[in-house]
C-alpha cells in the first residue's frame, strides 16, 4: 500500500547543472537502503529545474526519508548547487500502478500533470483519478502511475515510461481523453503538464 509522497523541485545554479544531475544520480544507492521508500525518481523538468518524486506506505516512511541520508546531503549541498531553497511538496497518493515484474529497461521519460478541482467537486475529482487506474492498467508502457493530491490542494498525475513513444501513447490514450471530457464540469484550472526526463530510479514491483 502507498498513501504518501513527495515532489521536490530544485533550481540549479547556471553553472551547476551537471553537478546537480550527478548529485541526484549519486543518491540512488542511499535510497535503495530505505525500506519504506517504495519508489523514487530523480527527474529533470527542463532548463535548470530538477527534482525528486518519491512515494511511501505512510507518514512514518516519508518522515524517515525526510530525516535520512539523501535529505541531509541535499541540504548540505543546497547553497553550493541551487539558486533557491528546495521546494518540497507533500502529497497524498489517491491511486497508483506499480510494475508487476522487474523492468526489462529503465524508464527514461516521465510526466507530471497538476490542476485544481472546481469548487465543491473535490470528491468527484478524487473519484475520477481513482477510476483512472483501471485505464492505466491497460497501458503496458505506462510503467508506474500515481494519482496525487498536493499540500496546496491541487490534484494531478505523475507517471513514467521507458521512452518517448510510451509517453506519447499515454498522452493520446484513455485517461487524457476522459480528463478532457470532464474538464468543464470538474476542473477549476487547465491542467499544467511538465514533460520530464528520468535520470535515475528505484522502483519496486507490486507486492
Amino acid at each position: 500500500m502507498i498513501t504518501k509522497g513527495l515532489l521536490v523541485r530544485l533550481e540549479a545554479k547556471s553553472d551547476m547543472h551537471e553537478q546537480v544531475e550527478n548529485f541526484l544520480i549519486s543518491a540512488l544507492p542511499l535510497v535503495q537502503q530505505e525500506a519504506a521508500t517504495t519508489a523514487w525518481f530523480a527527474i529533470r523538468f527542463g532548463g535548470s529545474e530538477y527534482g525528486i518524486f518519491d512515494v511511501f506506505p505512510d507518514d512514518a516512511g516519508r518522515d524517515a526519508h525526510l530525516s535520512g541520508a539523501v535529505a541531509k546531503a541535499l541540504m548540505e549541498n543546497a547553497a553550493t548547487l541551487l539558486s533557491a531553497p528546495p521546494k518540497i511538496q507533500k502529497l497524498d497518493i489517491l491511486a497508483y500502478k506499480l510494475p508487476e515484474t522487474p523492468l526489462a529497461e529503465p524508464n527514461t521519460k516521465g510526466l507530471v500533470l497538476t490542476f485544481e478541482a472546481k469548487e465543491g467537486h473535490q470528491q468527484q475529482v478524487e473519484q475520477f483519478l481513482r477510476d483512472a487506474r483501471a485505464l492505466v492498467l491497460e497501458e503496458p508502457e505506462t510503467t508506474a502511475w500515481f494519482a496525487i493530491h498536493t499540500d496546496d490542494n491541487k490534484y494531478g498525475i505523475f507517471d513514467v515510461f521507458p521512452d518517448h513513444g510510451g509517453r506519447v501513447k499515454h498522452l493520446i490514450g484513455h485517461v487524457p481523453r476522459e480528463l478532457a471530457k470532464h474538464a468543464l464540469s470538474l476542473l477549476g484550472s487547465l491542467p499544467d503538464p511538465d514533460l520530464l526526463d528520468v535520470l535515475a530510479e528505484n522502483l519496486r514491483q507490486e507486492a
